[in-house]
């Protein structure tokens, strides 16, 4: 094994955890959104009124792609947008009732994700890949 060996299978363990979200959320019936999509919504979920700037930092993707993303959720019926009563400028996000809908059907996936992810790993296996990956990750 060589270090490219692991940047690659980092990157096929994305791809098939993302897939099987598709595959779950297509199961309850959700389609036209991917995971950026749901990762709008699950901090629509933990945080109920955003503006994009925070949703953006929140996610770790910029404010153009956010506000496309977002775009696409109105359009689903998803998430609204309200403009600030005090700044015109700023624009907040929300759930809509139908957005809201969706966090059993997040809670389910997720674990779902969760349980195949972490199958035969033990409790020490978990903190060790933790630690190694968040130490990857804080050096970028």
């Amino acid at each position: 094994m060589n270090a490219n060996d692991l940047i690659s299978l980092i990157s096929k363990i994305r791809e098939k955890v993302n897939r099987l979200i598709i595959s779950e959320l297509a199961v309850h019936g959700v389609e036209g959104i991917v995971t950026s999509h749901g990762d709008i919504i699950y901090a629509l979920i933990q945080k109920p009124k955003m503006t994009m700037a925070e949703i953006a930092a929140k996610i770790g993707k910029d404010k153009s792609t956010v506000t496309a993303l977002v775009d696409k959720l109105v359009k689903l019926g998803y998430v609204a947008k309200e403009r600030g009563t005090e700044d015109t400028r700023i624009i907040y996000v929300t759930l809509t009732r139908k957005g809201l809908d969706l966090k059993p059907v997040f809670d389910e996936i997720s674990q779902k994700v969760l349980d195949v992810f972490y199958t035969d790993v033990s409790e020490k296996e978990k903190e060790v890949i933790f630690q190694i990956l968040n130490k990857i990750y804080n050096n970028f």
